[in-house]
Parts: structure tokens; C-alpha cells; sequence
């Protein structure tokens, strides 16, 4: 297989890329990607146009209720494929795009007993193997969220990377999204504990919450060194936990991640209460929330609740100063028109 120098067909050209979505309609994530990759998006006071091409799209499903998918194809121009394989050779048989998208969320789909949505990711994913396997070279390719629903799938995808050496990405827009205040954990400082408090549903958010919190955590000194366990919890035995004198520091992270959140809880205007450990157990009674534990010590508590934000509180062992922020999100129907943090995300 080629290298990174056989990655691109030539050196000043524009790059053509595969465009693979689940489905189209009005805030997907296929919508968000595809408009922005074929017309563009707003940038540091100006109009970014696409730098890369849509050589090819494929769409798995087309829901009888607002499809969109159909119509960006034609009000774009492109060219739509009955078959993934199809979108990566162009018909050709061989390989002949610079790269390749794929976005498997939203759509019809089964779930597992454990209540995860099994989207195609590790078997499209496969397919683009294969046809670089029979065309002797690969190229880049950006995963939509987490990579699969196992540590085993997740694990033979990036194993396959590896092997045949082409680039993989993946991940959410909440690391590279504004933040509130616009600040970054300091590189190489030591860290005690983390906490995000976040929003949404379980396999849906939760990657979401998670990348919040590790795009700052991630920076203490020494890195990431992989995690020993995690535990899960829904509703009161959350709080309960919290409760425990061993967890005195993760109560003072909640409440300072919650007073960057713009989405408590109001009455007439305005908080119902004093921002507090015990407010928090008193108006957010239904959290589910992530207790892990990191090999070097450290400890990360994801907590999804009712409010409609991200927000990160870390706690440095050197000074006992906490650094919170807002992961900021302008939600379409809560306070923008558009999600434009995918703006970001799809920057190339």
C-alpha cells in the first residue's frame, strides 16, 4: 500500500473527495457536512469556499418525510451512486477520489440491547478498505462521531489504518467549537480531576460530553494514559454517589461547570435558586453520568442532564485553581439559524 505520498493524485490539483451519509433532511449531520463542503461557510469575518470537490455521493436511506437528499445532489450538481463502493472508484473499479467522508448518524436503524443505535460506520468503513485493498493505495478518511458500538470494531478500524497506512480522523465538534470564555486548559499542568455537565441522550451525546472533556484534560502533564474503568449511573443514585465525602472536589467541578451553563433552570427570569451542590440534586433529579477513572489517577465524571449546553470545570493539583468554560453550541431553534459549529469541524 502507499504511503502518504501516495495519498493525493497530484500536488497543486484540488483534492476530490466521497461523500457517504445515512440520510439528508433538516439538521442532520449529513446536511450540516454536505452544504458546508459543496457551497461553504462563514470564516473569520468572510466567505469560505469549499477547497476540496464532491467527486461523488452516497446516500443510504431517503426518508418519505423531508428528504433533503435528493435536492442537494441537484441543486449542487453532483453525482449520486447506488453503491459506496461506486462513490470511492467513480464506476471505475478502481480507487479514484483524495479522501473520503463518511457520516452515519440520524436515519432508521436497529438497536442493541444496550440501546445503541447501530449506524454503519465499521462496515462502511470496511468497504472503503476494501476497495484500497484491490486498488493498492488508500486515502484519507473522517469518521462522523465515535468510530463503532465495540471495542473490538473500534480497535480493527484504526488497526486497518495502520496497516495500510492511510490517515483516519474522527471525532465531535465540540472540541474545536468557541468557547465561553475562550481559554485552553494550560499545556503540561497538572491535573487532579475533570467534570463535564451536559445535555442529550446516551450513545447519541455522550461521545459529545466525553470529547468536552478530554480535549482539556488531555493537555496534564503526561497526556492521556488510557482509562481503568467506568461506571454508569442514572437518577438518584448519580447524586448519591456525589454525596460521598471521597467526591468533596467533583461537587465543587458540577456547580462551577454549571454556572457557565446559559440553560438552568429559570422562574421569572432567573435562577430558582443559588447555584449549588444541593440545587443541582433538587432540579436536575434524572442525570446519567460517566464516573471514569484514568491508570495515572486522574478522574473524569461526564454527566448528561436537562440543561441544553456543554460545560467543562477541571481542577489543577498544583494551585487548587479551577478552569471552567462553555463548550459553546448556537443551536438551530435555540438561539441561531444554523449550527454553525460544524464550521470548524469542516475546515480543510
Amino acid at each position: 500500500m502507499g504511503g502518504a505520498d501516495a495519498l493525493g493524485k497530484a500536488g497543486g490539483m484540488r483534492k476530490r473527495i466521497a461523500f457517504l451519509g445515512t440520510e439528508v433532511r433538516t439538521h442532520s449531520h449529513s446536511q450540516h457536512f454536505l452544504d458546508r463542503l459543496a457551497l461553504g461557510y462563514s470564516w473569520r469575518g468572510g466567505w469560505q469556499e469549499p477547497r476540496t470537490d464532491i467527486a461523488s455521493v452516497y446516500i443510504d436511506q431517503f426518508p418519505e418525510n423531508g428528504d433533503l437528499g435528493r435536492d442537494r445532489v441537484k441543486r449542487y450538481g453532483l453525482k449520486l451512486y447506488p453503491s459506496l463502493e461506486e462513490a470511492l472508484t467513480l464506476g471505475t473499479g478502481k480507487l479514484a477520489v483524495d479522501g473520503v467522508v463518511i457520516i452515519a448518524e440520524h436515519g432508521k436503524y436497529p438497536r442493541n440491547e444496550k440501546g445503541q443505535t447501530l449506524y454503519p460506520r465499521y462496515e462502511w468503513f470496511k468497504e472503503c478498505v476494501k476497495v484500497f485493498e484491490k486498488s493498492g493505495r488508500g486515502v484519507p478518511v473522517f469518521n462522523d462521531k465515535h468510530l463503532s458500538t465495540t471495542w473490538a470494531r473500534c480497535k480493527e478500524m484504526v488497526d486497518d489504518a495502520k496497516r495500510l497506512k492511510f490517515p483516519f480522523f474522527a471525532g465531535s465538534s465540540l472540541p474545536v467549537t468557541r468557547r465561553m470564555p475562550s481559554i485552553d486548559m494550560p499545556h503540561n499542568v497538572p491535573l487532579k480531576e475533570s467534570v463535564c455537565v451536559a445535555y442529550g441522550g446516551v450513545d447519541s451525546y455522550d461521545i459529545h460530553a466525553l470529547e468536552t472533556a478530554q480535549c482539556m484534560s488531555e493537555r496534564r502533564h503526561g497526556g492521556e494514559v488510557g482509562i481503568r474503568q467506568v461506571h454508569a449511573m442514572r437518577g438518584q443514585n448519580v447524586w448519591k454517589r456525589l454525596a460521598e465525602d471521597r467526591h468533596a472536589d467533583t461537587r465543587r467541578l458540577v456547580v462551577s461547570a454549571l454556572t457557565r451553563s446559559h440553560n438552568l433552570p429559570v422562574e421569572g427570569g432567573y435562577y430558582t435558586g443559588k447555584i449549588t451542590f444541593d440545587w443541582a440534586r433538587k432540579t436536575l433529579p434524572n442525570p446519567v453520568a460517566y464516573f471514569i477513572d484514568h491508570n495515572d489517577g486522574f478522574r473524569t465524571t461526564m454527566m448528561l442532564t436537562s440543561i441544553r449546553d456543554f460545560n467543562y470545570a477541571g481542577l489543577r493539583a498544583d494551585n487548587g485553581e479551577i478552569v471552567s468554560t462553555q463548550m459553546y453550541l448556537p443551536m438551530p431553534t435555540h438561539g441561531s439559524s444554523t449550527a454553525d459549529f460544524f464550521h470548524p469541524l469542516c475546515r480543510h
